[in-house]
């Protein structure tokens, strides 16, 4: 498993976020917390794009201060984005950014909700976003949203009024919710997603500003403040030790992927509120003034409300059980009001107090982390009562299929324990995430179950009801069944339980390039997820494509173990283009599927089916130079993919590298944002630039603008001026200006063709300052923008030469765009012609 080597505080409310997944124990103060948002009637809804967009003071605020249940709706899942600690990009990438998400509201106490939109990259205008996203789809969601959720105020993190000035997503994403805002209460608006929900209007919706959007502090501090709330979200909790901004700062420091660890901050913070729609309160610091937040705003609440109202105000830290009977009074009562959507929801967090005031410890587990379709399980059943309170446990049921069916008398402290065999269905589903069940859109999501959108994962396949009885009430305790385990060296671990295949099959390599008609082994690995497990491998591909056989057999016998097969893959004479696919045949079923392991400690386990398949190029493209150094920087694909067309590829650590140590070079190539996240290189930075001096080529791949060490007067041998400047779209139309320059014919010759076909976006963070001595090689642009003439540039530097480049190499590589191989071959061949001798590793 992979560690991330961040140390959490664990306190109130806050899951040990070491192994996610483990069941929270909860103290006094935690109960008495819960109470508290108990007798809160009022809910809030935060908006904006991605993952880590949400202000986590704001929802922490929301939630644990004024203890309203308060919701984060973000629009995408943000596969678009980068991976500072991991492999995972794209689909990948986004069930991890997810996860990490879920983790950062389960400290600040927040709930997580999407949309069906794709995060598909840098947008400049909220236009070509709607466009991609499917406007009507995705405003759609959110108007369901808003419907399901119920919110009484909403808060947007960007601005609807200033298109152009930030990400298109984020704009769009406060222009939805601006519309949706009335839309919900419309019932001729979207009336087919009715069915399960009703019309809602929220009360407010505002704009969650601040100085920065003004421009600066000067002219914020002269603005018309009339329409502004302000709230000190820096409020201290005395029962937890903690001010609300430590809180936030653990929440926000979830983002790993994006690099969002950051220090805690103390003391009084104001964050401003702009009221967009509805009234203005007349407490500026008060979001829910004049709405009915309390047990009176439901028919038959009152009583209620006087009942938790009591037990608020009585609470006993020493001896919560206490207060068993009230809370199960007042469940009863809570049973009888007609208004659904509260008595869901109220029920819910009573239920779970009700289980932590009774001292009540329940669980169903396995001691396997998967199983298959039509398996036997052992489930092993745990309940235990630490209260003098009389409970009987009635009945165990998994998902609608008793278990178990005689009365348990929970003694005091006595656990009750049981291993029962469960059969799984033939017709459960696999697991994975929801949204990638089905093969969507640039810009969407396919989802055909309307209940599933907005969740943020899948549920789980099975969950344990716990029928207990409480001096004859009877109140369902739900627990998802999970995989229990325990390592000498961690301790007691909780993962999700998962449903698997019989087994799977993975081609070793998604981009596999032919650089000339020679065959190729393909290596298909079959993991079994089951013991004796026998079937076929076959590989599908076009008819251009010749492959020696088929099909293959395998036979394994041991669950968890693997078998590798290799197929030769013959490719056509000319260039070409294909997908191929790997399908495992077993008992009549076909399983096109790859298992993919997200493994984290930060983030539950995650289990997600992929398609297993592979790009096949068969690409005419000539090398020159042979070994690469390459040192790696905030995580890429970049080196496999450049073995694919022959180079030898070596990882260069920094740490390593002195004086003439990278002499034995043909190039070297630092990877994204070296500069950004690897402190090493500031003090190997001579050395680096000596190796170019001294007739190495050095490739330089984009940096984000000057977020490097203070020790780097220029990450370049001339001056270099990294800017915010990208060319967005991946079709835009590239110019060669520098049509003479090696660079762009040798040893390949590069046209406007080979700009085609390239994914995502065309570049980012492209300088757009340069001394005299470097030469600009392409001209591109966005559409009404300037051009811009910094994606690639080639400077002359003692005997040797210093290349930088914002081309995003990163996504077209793994991709197989076939230019973006060729012009990076000729990058690594600068300076070379094919009469030079290699050079050979030392050592």
């Amino acid at each position: 498993m992979r560690r991330i080597s961040i140390f959490f505080i664990t306190c109130i409310f806050l899951v040990t976020p070491f192994f996610a997944q483990t069941p929270k124990n909860h103290s006094p103060s935690d109960i008495f917390h819960e109470i508290q948002k108990l007798n809160f009637l009022g809910t809030a809804l935060y908006i904006a794009a991605h993952p880590d967009d949400e202000n986590t003071r704001l929802i922490s605020y929301l939630s644990n201060h004024v203890h309203a249940r308060t919701g984060y709706l973000s629009l995408t899942r943000g596969d678009g984005g980068q991976n500072l600690i991991g492999p995972e990009l794209r689909e990948l990438l986004g069930v991890l950014r997810t996860q990490e998400l879920l983790a950062a509201r389960r400290v600040d106490g927040g709930e997580q909700l999407f949309t069906r939109a794709v995060d598909f990259g840098y947008s400049k205008n909220p236009k070509e976003t709607l466009e991609i996203w499917d406007k009507e789809m995705i405003l759609g969601d959110v108007v369901t949203a808003i419907r399901k959720f119920k919110p009484d105020v909403i808060v947007n993190r960007f601005d609807h009024r200033s298109p152009g000035t930030t990400h298109g997503h984020h704009t769009a994403s406060a222009m939805l919710s601006m519309e949706a805002f009335d839309l919900a209460n419309d019932p001729n608006a979207f009336p087919n997603r009715l069915e399960n929900t009703d019309t809602w209007q929220p009360k407010r919706l505002f704009f969650n500003t601040s100085w920065w959007f003004y421009g600066s502090m000067e002219k914020f501090e002269q603005a018309d403040k009339s329409k502004l709330l302000n709230v000190d979200i820096g409020t201290y909790y005395p029962m937890l030790g903690l001010s609300n901004n430590e809180i936030a700062a653990l929440a926000s420091s979830q983002h790993l992927c994006q690099g969002f660890g950051r220090l805690s901050s103390r003391g009084s913070e104001e964050e401003y509120l702009e009221l967009l729609k509805g009234d203005m309160p007349q407490n500026n610091s008060n979001l829910f003034e004049g709405i009915n937040t309390t047990w009176t705003r439901v028919a038959g609440g009152k009583e209620i409300g006087t009942i938790l109202d009591k037990v608020e105000a009585e609470f006993n830290f020493k001896d919560p059980s206490v207060h068993l009977s009230d809370l199960v009074e007042a469940y009863q009562l809570l049973q009888k009001i007609a208004d659904d959507h509260w008595k869901e929801l109220k029920s819910k967090e009573l239920r779970a107090i009700i289980e932590e005031v009774g001292g009540l410890h329940l669980e169903a587990f396995t001691s396997q982390g998967y199983s298959n379709p039509g398996a036997p399980i052992s489930l092993n059943l745990e309940a235990v009562n630490r209260s003098n309170k009389k409970i009987m446990l009635e009945s165990v049921f998994i998902n609608d299929a008793i278990l178990l069916n005689e009365p348990i008398n929970l003694k005091d402290n006595k656990l009750f324990q049981k291993e029962l065999k469960f059969n799984i269905q033939e017709s459960t589903n696999y697991t994975g995430p929801y949204w990638l069940m089905e093969k969507g859109t640039l810009g969407t999501y396919k989802v055909t179950d309307m209940e599933l959108i907005g969740k943020p994962e899948s549920p789980r396949a099975f969950t344990a009801t716990f029928h207990l009885s409480f001096d004859g009430v009877k109140i369902p305790i739900t627990k998802d069944v999970l995989y229990k385990y325990g390592r000498p060296d961690k301790g007691e671990i909780y993962q999700p339980f998962e449903i698997v295949p019989k087994a799977t099959s993975m081609l070793k390599d998604k981009v596999i390039i032919f650089s000339d008609g020679t065959a190729k082994q393909i290596p298909v690995t079959v993991k079994a997820h089951k013991d004796n497990v026998k079937g076929m491998v076959r590989l599908r591909i076009g008819q251009e494509w010749i492959l020696d056989t088929p099909a293959q057999a395998f036979n394994i016998e041991k669950k968890g173990d693997e078998q590798t097969l290799f197929f030769t893959l013959s490719p056509p004479a000319s260039e070409d283009e294909a997908y191929m696919t790997s399908i495992v045949e077993v008992d009549g079923e076909e399983i096109p599927k790859e298992l993919v392991t997200i493994a984290y400690d930060h983030i539950p386990t995650q289990t997600v089916l992929m398609p297993s398949e592979a790009k096949v190029v068969r690409l005419d493209i000539q090398n020159a130079g042979q070994n690469i150094g390459y040192i790696m920087g905030a995580g890429d694909d970049v080196p496999t993919s450049l073995e694919q067309i022959g180079f030898a590829v070596h990882t260069v650590y920094p740490e390593e590298i002195t004086e003439n140590s990278l002499d034995k070079y043909d190039a070297v190539v630092l990877g994204i944002r070296a500069y950004n996240v690897v402190n090493e290189l500031s003090f190997k930075q001579r050395h680096i630039l000596d190796y170019a001096k001294n007739g190495g080529t050095l490739i330089v791949q984009y940096n984000t603008a000057g977020r490097w060490a203070d020790q780097f007067e220029n990450i370049a041998p001339y001056e270099l001026q990294i800017s915010r400047d990208r060319v967005t779209n991946e079709n835009s139309e590239v110019k060669i200006i520098a049509e003479d320059h090696d660079l762009v014919n040798y040893p390949n010759k590069i046209t406007t063709e080979d700009f085609k076909g390239w994914v995502q976006e065309r570049g980012l963070y492209f300088p757009d300052k340069w001394s005299k001595e470097f030469t600009p090689i392409l001209e591109m642009k966005d559409e009404g923008e300037k051009a811009t003439k910094g994606s690639l540039l080639i400077a002359p530097y003692g005997e040797g030469h210093y290349i930088y480049t914002g081309l995003s190499f990163f996504r077209e590589l793994p991709a197989g765009v076939p230019g973006a191989y060729k012009l990076f071959s000729n990058m690594l061949s600068v300076g070379k012609d094919n009469l030079s001798k290699k050079k050979q590793i030392k050592g």
